[in-house]
């Protein structure tokens, strides 16, 4: 069953959200032509993301010394309807997209580094 949906922080207030995901499978996901999302976001059923706020511990909980990931930045409000704002870690609302993310709404893609003590350096992001 699908936690209550909480659509009140679309468009106006968050334009830019942040998928975290393996450079592998963006590369497949351009080829194809859209992303479905990592083995968990199948798992979970929607396809998670994060504001610019919530990456860094997204980060460090989820891709603590992982590298060769991308970050990639997604325009919400082309996104539309499937972008549901749903409570998640500590109460916070996270952006969550219910189908595929089309090519058009990705804004930019940059690879994030990876740093010696595991942890990851982050462009600098509009909040």
């Amino acid at each position: 069953m699908r936690p209550a949906i909480d659509n009140s922080r679309k468009s106006g207030r968050v334009r830019a959200i942040y998928k975290i995901c393996a450079a592998s499978q963006w590369r497949e996901a351009e080829r194809q032509g859209s992303y479905r999302g990592s083995a968990d976001d199948a798992r979970d059923g929607f396809i998670h993301f994060s504001t610019a706020g919530q990456l860094a511990e997204t980060l460090q909980k989820h891709y603590f010394r992982q590298s060769g990931l991308f970050l990639i930045a997604v325009d919400a409000e082309l996104l539309g309807d499937a972008l549901h704002w749903e409570p998640s870690r500590g109460g916070d609302l996270f952006p969550h997209l219910y189908g595929e993310l089309d090519m058009g709404a990705v804004t930019s893609v940059m690879e994030l580094r990876s740093r010696s003590d595991g942890g990851h350096d982050l462009p600098e992001l509009p909040l």
